[in-house]
């Protein structure tokens, strides 16, 4: 017995926050109508790991920052004591 296949396209009504990032980055690098049209199965492996390594990129770098806000409160608060 064979399952239904999944319809074609992107459903834009329903994303996980980590679509809509994806999507962004597609729409960067010029994907965007392809991924809506087709879906994400329709893009080539180089689209998708550059999109995946502009995802990581991201999120290290939003990590970095938080990493580094959390170590300025920590100093500020230490100074404040002092």
């Amino acid at each position: 017995m064979k399952s239904a296949k999944k319809p074609e396209g992107l459903d834009l009504t329903c994303l996980t926050d980590e679509d809509r990032v994806k999507l962004e980055i597609a729409e960067e690098i010029g994907v965007f109508d392809k991924v809506v049209a087709g879906g994400w199965r329709c893009l080539s492996a180089r689209e998708s790991g550059r999109i995946g390594g502009i995802l990581s990129r991201r999120r290290r770098q939003e990590r970095a920052q938080q990493a580094q806000s959390a170590n300025t409160e920590e100093q500020m608060s230490g100074r404040s004591e002092t």
